[in-house]
């Protein structure tokens, strides 16, 4: 709890100061056809949330040789973020920097540990973990489209492993969960207000960083003996981020709209969840909620693999999947 706060209170005392220096230098979000904000908006509001995680940790000496590989990793993901609001970097360089950082994570021993340790199984485990970790990293970009959506995830997201690590006693997982829970409720009100527009975005400095930051703490935490529930339960936490990633990946091939990686990793556009349930519903802020209780609900599934057994797991991996068919065909439907 005094992490929490301590990192709340940061965060919401240091973004109006983030917000005069956007403005100051002219880091503003212009409005775009693949964009849904109607007004200049400051970007560079990921440093706030950035100065205030780590700041939390530091001054607690929460620091280990694997933490310590997290924090570098997302330092080098705000910087480079930071670059890009200020000067729209390639995305190919963006990829190369969440590489490096990947590299700097499975370095210090996070790592996904699904096959036998041998050279091989090393390999694999070491692709699997740099997939995940680019995986929910761009995913979260991506949610970054609507006021209060990604920072509104990353809460449901840190707190569920938050609440995991409790329940499993895991002191270094409750400890980062609470200082990134603190971090987005401190940035919360300017990014989510209840009238008007938000004051401020988190720019990729700030998505790209959480989206990190969530994956690699999921790859650290010790989630349970047997390899299903293991791999279930973080799957089921970021299930919203995994569902997405994938629809729009397989619609965007389908349709031609992409047809090579490189084409994958420029792509941009309006055809996310959220955007598709915006223009089924009428509204964003109604969409961004639907969004919230999906997460929710599948992290809720996963709270409940704690003390489940191989076929518990399954079964609430199978409910997940038939989750986002239902979602699909319904959403395809009210949208045609």
């Amino acid at each position: 709890m005094y992490i929490l706060i301590v990192s709340s209170l940061i965060a919401f005392g240091l973004t109006p100061l983030v917000i005069r220096l956007a403005h100051a230098f002219d880091v503003l979000d212009v409005p775009a056809s693949r964009k849904v904000h109607s007004a200049p908006t400051p970007l560079l509001g990921g440093l706030a949330i950035y100065a205030a995680f780590t700041t939390a940790i530091l001054a607690n000496s929460i620091l280990d040789r694997q933490v310590s590989a997290i924090l570098i990793g997302g330092s080098l993901l705000v910087i480079v973020g930071i670059l890009d609001d200020i000067l729209n970097v390639p995305a190919i360089v963006k990829l190369v920097a969440q590489l490096v950082a990947a590299a700097i994570v499975i370095g210090s021993g996070v790592a996904i540990t699904l096959f036998p340790r041998f050279w091989f199984g090393n390999f694999v485990d070491a692709i699997l973990t740099i997939i995940w970790l680019l995986g929910i990293t761009n995913a979260m970009n991506f949610f970054d489209g609507m006021d209060g959506l990604a920072i509104g995830l990353s809460i449901v997201s840190a707190s569920f492993l938050g609440l995991f690590a409790f329940l499993s006693f895991q002191p270094f997982l409750g400890w980062f969960s609470a200082a990134l829970v603190g971090s987005c409720l401190g940035f919360l009100p300017f990014n989510f207000r209840r009238k008007g527009p938000a004051l401020v975005f988190l720019g990729d400095a700030g998505s790209t960083f959480l989206g990190f930051t969530l994956a690699a703490l999921a790859v650290k935490g010790e989630w349970a003996e047997n390899n299903i529930v293991d791999i279930g339960a973080p799957v089921l936490i970021f299930w919203v981020f995994i569902y997405d990633m994938t629809y729009i990946t397989v619609s965007r091939i389908l349709t031609g709209k992409v047809r090579s990686f490189r084409d994958w990793i420029a792509y941009v556009g309006r055809d996310h969840l959220h955007h598709r349930l915006a223009s089924l519903l009428g509204s964003k802020r109604q969409a961004v909620f639907l969004v919230f209780l999906f997460a929710v609900c599948t992290g809720l599934a996963a709270i409940a693999l704690v003390h489940a057994s191989t076929m518990e797991a399954v079964i609430l991996i199978l409910q997940a999947v038939v989750i986002v068919i239902i979602f699909s065909i319904l959403e395809h439907a009210g949208n045609r």
